[in-house]
C-alpha cells in the first residue's frame, strides 16, 4: 500500500505521542506499513559510512596511480634523471608538462651535474626560453657556455657547474614549476633571461598550450601533471576527442612560431596584452619570493630583440596610436638623418605595436626592473650593452639572427654581460683566487670557446627554415628548403641532423672520423673535445673511444697506429706518441709524416739528437713536408743552447 505524502509526515508527528496501533486506526493505514515507516524514519547512517564514502575514491586513485607507476604508464614526471657517474640532468620528458596539444617536446642542452654536490664546487643554475637555450645553436652556443669556460678558465682548482635548463617555447609558469627543484641543489647563484614567451608560449595567454587566464587553475593543473592518473586522463581525452577529428591535434605542419600562435592578434595594452604583463610579474614575483627565502644570489637580464632589422609582423589599427608600419617608416627616416636617439625610441615602439607578440614589449623590462629592485636581485642591462655594440647604437642583425635570437658573438656578448655583473655584485667563486687578470678573461675565453663549423651551419640553416615559413612569409606559402646542393661533407652531415636522421652527438662523431678518415689530427681532436666537452662523463678520449667502440658508432680500423701516434703527440702523451710512431717507422721508414712527428716527439721530450736524426729523413724523402723546415731550425737551436749548458 502507497502512503500519501501528507499521511506519512502526520504518521510521523503523531508517533511520539499515539501507539502504533492507533495510528493505524487514526489512518486507515496498515500496521505493518505504519511500524516500517517508523523505523525507516529513526534509521540514520553511522558516521563511518560517510567517511568510507569518502576514502573510497581516495583508495581507487592511490591504487590506480601505483599500479600506473608499476607498469610504466605514461612518461616520467620526476624533474631530475640519473647521468651515470653519480651526475644528474633534467629530465629529458620533462617539457611534456607544458605541451599537450601539439606534438613538441623543448629539450635542454643536457648539462649534467654532481648528484652530491662537492666542497670546492661552484653551482650555477640558468633559467628562460630558447634564447637563454641558445637557440639556433644549441648546445654550444648559449651565453652559459660562455660563462662555464670563463670560470673554468679563471678557477681551474673551483669545480664549475652551470646547469643551463633552459627551454624553447616556456615561459614564466615553466620556470615557476620548474624553481622549487633548483633550490633544492643547493645553487650559489641563479641566472634569469626570460619574458619573450608570455604570449605565445607554453601556458600563454595567446597560447594553443594554455588553461585560461587563472593563475590557480594553472598552478593546480601543473602540479597534477606530476601524477601518472592525470596522464591517463589526459591521453583518454585526446583519444576520444580524435575519434570525433578529422585530423589529430598536434598534427598541424609549419614551425614551432606557427604553431603556438593561437590567438595572432594581440593589440597594445589591450586585455590580453596587459594579462601577458601580469602573468609575468605575478610569477617572476614567486619565484624571486622563493629565491630570496633560500637566499640565493639571482641576476636577471633585461630582454633584447632586433630593432632596427625586424620589421612588424601584423600592423593593424591600435587606439591611439599610428599603425606599426607607419611607426617603423618613421623610425628608419630618423636613422638616416643620423637621429639615432629618435630612431631608437620609435623603433622600439613599432616593435610594441606589432600585433603578433613573438618580441616582449617595453612592459617586460619595466616589470623586471620593479621587481630587480623589490628583491634586491641584481640587473643586466642587457638591451643597452647590446645597443652600445650595434652600429648607430641600435640592435640589429649584427647581433640578432632573426627576431630575437643572439648570434654566436650576441650569445658570447650577454654572458659576458651576465659575468660582468656576477663580478661586480661579488658572486664569483671564492674558494680561490682568479688565476688570470680581469682585463684579459674576456678575449682569451672567446679564443678557448667550444664552438664548431658544423654548429655554425646547423645553426644558420635552422635560422633558413625559421624564415622560410610564416610569420616571415607574408604571402602564406612555405618556403621549401632544398638540401640537394649540399657542398660538402659537413653541409651533408648537418643536412642529415636537420632531417633527424642522426643526433647531434652522431653528427659530430661523424665529422670527427671524417678528419680523422683524412689525417687532419688537428680538427679530429677538435670535434672530440667538443663531444667530451658536451658529455663530461666521458671524462678522456681514451674513455671515449671506448664508448663508441661499444655504441659501434667508430670503425676501430680507422685509428690505425700512425694515426693514434698523431693523436698522443697531440694530447701531450709524448711517450706514448714515440711508441706508437716508432713501431709504425719500423714498417714504413718512409713516411715523411710519421718521420716528421716522430721528430716532434723527441724534441718534447728533450731528447733531441734522436729528433734532429728524424727531421733530417723526413726532409731527405719530401723537402717540402709543412712545418719541417722551421722544426729542424727550432731542434737545431735547443741542441745549441743545451751544448752551452
Amino acid at each position: 500500500m502507497k502512503i500519501p505524502k501528507n499521511t506519512k509526515k502526520n504518521i510521523l508527528a503523531d508517533k511520539e505521542n499515539l501507539s502504533i496501533n492507533e495510528i493505524s486506526k487514526k489512518y486507515n493505514v496498515p500496521r505493518s506499513e505504519v511500524k516500517n515507516l517508523i523505523r525507516l524514519s529513526g534509521k540514520k547512517a553511522p558516521k563511518w559510512f560517510y567517511a568510507v564514502l569518502v576514502i573510497i575514491p581516495i583508495i581507487f586513485l592511490i591504487l590506480l596511480e601505483i599500479l600506473l607507476r608499476v607498469f610504466n604508464y605514461g612518461y616520467d614526471s620526476s624533474q631530475w634523471v640519473n647521468a651515470g657517474g653519480g651526475k644528474l640532468v633534467i629530465n629529458p620528458e620533462i617539457g611534456k608538462r607544458y605541451f599537450n596539444n601539439i606534438s613538441f617536446v623543448p629539450k635542454t642542452i643536457e648539462d649534467a651535474f654532481d648528484k652530491v654536490k662537492k666542497e670546492n664546487a661552484f653551482r650555477v643554475f640558468v633559467l628562460g626560453g630558447s634564447s637563454a637555450e641558445g637557440y639556433p645553436y644549441t648546445p654550444l652556443g648559449s651565453f652559459s657556455r660562455y660563462i662555464r669556460k670563463r670560470l673554468e678558465l679563471v678557477y681551474p682548482h673551483t669545480h664549475i657547474e652551470v646547469v643551463n635548463i633552459s627551454m624553447t617555447a616556456v615561459g614564466s609558469y615553466t620556470m615557476l614549476d620548474l624553481i622549487p627543484g633548483v633550490l633544492d641543489e643547493k645553487p650559489d647563484l641563479i641566472l634569469i633571461y626570460a619574458g619573450h614567451n608570455e604570449y605565445y608560449g607554453a601556458l600563454g595567454v595567446g597560447s594553443m598550450e594554455s588553461f585560461g587566464s587563472s593563475r590557480a587553475l594553472t598552478r593546480l593543473i601543473l602540479y597534477l601533471d606530476k601524477f601518472k592518473t592525470t596522464q591517463l586522463v589526459r591521453n583518454s581525452i585526446h583519444w576520444i576527442s580524435s575519434l570525433f577529428s578529422s585530423e589529430e591535434s598536434g598534427k598541424t605542419s609549419g614551425t614551432l612560431m606557427s604553431r603556438m600562435a593561437k590567438n595572432q592578434y594581440i593589440l597594445l595594452n589591450s586585455g590580453k596584452f596587459n594579462a601577458g604583463i601580469e602573468q609575468f610579474r605575478e610569477n617572476l614575483n614567486s619565484i624571486l619570493s622563493l629565491i630570496k627565502d633560500k637566499r640565493v644570489p639571482v641576476i636577471i637580464g633585461r630582454l633584447v630583440s632586433n630593432l632596427k632589422d625586424q620589421k612588424p609582423f601584423i600592423s593593424v589599427n591600435t587606439p591611439d596610436y599610428e599603425t606599426a608600419d607607419q611607426i617603423y617608416k618613421k623610425a628608419e627616416i630618423e636613422l638616416n638623418e643620423n637621429n639615432f636617439n629618435k630612431a631608437d625610441s620609435l623603433f622600439r615602439l613599432a616593435k610594441d605595436l606589432d600585433a603578433l607578440r613573438f618580441r616582449a614589449p617595453e612592459k617586460m623590462n619595466s616589470v623586471i626592473n620593479q621587481l630587480g629592485i623589490e628583491y634586491n636581485a641584481k640587473i643586466v642591462k642587457t638591451d643597452s650593452i647590446f645597443d652600445s655594440n650595434s652600429p648607430e647604437g641600435i640592435v640589429g642583425d649584427n647581433l640578432i639572427v632573426d627576431h630575437l635570437h643572439p648570434n654566436i658573438r650576441g650569445n658570447q656578448l650577454l654572458g659576458k654581460a651576465y659575468y660582468d655583473v656576477m663580478e661586480k655584485s661579488g658572486f664569483l667563486p671564492n674558494y680561490e683566487k682568479p688565476n688570470i687578470p680581469f682585463a684579459i678573461q674576456d678575449s682569451l675565453t672567446w679564443a678557448d670557446f667550444m664552438f664548431t663549423q658544423l654548429d655554425s651551419i646547423i645553426g644558420n640553416d635552422i635560422i633558413k627554415m625559421l624564415k622560410s615559413d610564416w610569420p616571415f612569409v607574408k604571402n602564406g606559402k612555405k618556403e621549401t628548403m632544398d638540401f640537394s646542393d649540399d657542398k660538402n661533407f659537413l653541409d651533408e652531415t648537418a643536412s642529415e641532423f636537420l632531417k633527424n636522421k642522426i643526433s647531434w652527438a652522431d653528427a659530430h662523431l661523424k665529422v670527427a672520423t671524417e678528419y680523422l678518415r683524412k689525417d687532419d689530427i688537428k680538427n679530429y681532436l677538435k670535434y672530440m673535445d667538443v663531444l667530451i666537452y658536451q658529455y663530461p662523463e666521458l671524462k678522456d678520449l681514451r674513455t671515449a673511444l671506448k664508448y663508441f667502440y661499444q655504441q659501434r658508432k667508430i670503425d676501430p680500423r680507422d685509428y690505425t697506429i700512425k694515426r693514434l701516434g698523431i693523436i698522443s703527440l697531440m694530447n701531450g702523451n709524448y711517450n706514448d706518441a714515440i711508441r706508437n710512431l716508432t713501431e709504425c717507422y719500423k714498417s714504413n721508414p718512409k713516411d715523411a709524416m710519421v718521420l716528421f712527428n716522430l721528430a716532434k716527439a723527441y724534441s718534447e721530450t728533450k731528447d733531441f739528437n734522436k729528433s734532429i736524426n728524424y727531421i733530417k729523413e723526413c726532409l731527405k724523402i719530401k723537402p717540402d713536408y709543412p712545418g719541417a723546415n722551421e722544426l729542424k731550425m727550432q731542434i737545431s737551436d735547443s741542441i745549441k743552447i743545451k751544448s752551452r749548458e
